[in-house]
């Protein structure tokens, strides 16, 4: 398997700047988005370029009524110790992320419950697919999952991206999306209800995009703090590397 990086994870925007030590991507379709509307940095920072950025984000965002500030660190460096304290004490959110990989035929066998089926999103089945995104997006605001849906509907239209759709015991239940390049995909926002969770959905869903890519790598980024990337790990995915983040959101 040829190194994978976090440059192999789709990211929705422009590139609006881009010097030697940030580029910045801007999503004017979907202002509140805010992993489409960041900084990501070349090298690590120090306190000073950290703020001067700070500073030109911030500017930049307001005048486009964005209330939020969003930074990618590079990738496989830990936050300097000013840089952390830094953070922590200006009110950002900070953690990491971790990218796995794996081979579809490394992805172990699942078992074929009968009351779980999947499905790419068609125009017959897409409205059950943005009714359940929608639900699930609520927990980030109305705006937010209504705003959503217009973003999925462009993603719909995109011959690079598919949507998938599981359904248990006829109702619909779980997605995923998948971003196709050149040599690999990307499972991207697999979700399940909270009502269906612990039947295998989510494996079955993951099991669907092996066997429709099986000649190509198949990357995720899971939440380095959370416990979905222990299921990966038993699942023969292999650890790539991390990458910090950091978010600030401004009170209204």
């Amino acid at each position: 398997m040829r190194g994978i990086t976090f440059k192999d994870i789709k990211k929705v925007g422009n590139i609006v700047l881009e010097n030697n030590l940030f580029t910045h991507v801007h999503y004017p379709e979907m202002l509140i988005m805010y992993d489409s509307n960041f900084i990501e940095f070349k090298k690590m920072p120090g306190i000073s370029e950290l703020k001067d950025t700070e500073k030109y984000l911030r500017d930049f965002h307001l005048k486009r009524g964005q209330n939020h500030l969003k930074f990618y660190f590079p990738e496989n460096e830990k936050l300097s110790e000013e840089v952390r304290i830094y953070l922590t004490e200006t009110g950002y959110e900070s953690g990491f992320l971790e990218l796995y990989a794996i081979r579809p035929n490394c992805f172990p066998k699942v078992n074929n419950n009968q009351d779980i089926e999947i499905k790419a999103v068609n125009n017959q089945n897409v409205e059950n697919f943005l009714q359940l995104q929608y639900n699930q997006d609520l927990q980030y605001g109305s705006e937010f999952a209504r705003q959503k849906i217009d973003f999925s509907k462009r993603e719909f239209d995109d011959p690079a991206i598919v949507q998938i759709l599981a359904f248990y015991q006829e109702v619909s239940a779980g997605y995923a999306i998948v971003n196709v390049s050149t040599e690999t995909v990307e499972i991207d926002g697999l979700n399940v209800d909270a009502s269906y969770r612990n039947k295998g959905i989510g494996s079955r869903l993951q099991q669907f995009v092996m066997e429709s890519f099986p000649d190509k790598i198949v990357i995720l980024v899971a939440d380095g703090e959370d416990t979905p990337r222990e299921m990966y790990k038993k699942q023969n995915y292999q650890y790539q590397g991390f990458q910090y983040e950091a978010l600030k959101v401004f009170e209204d």
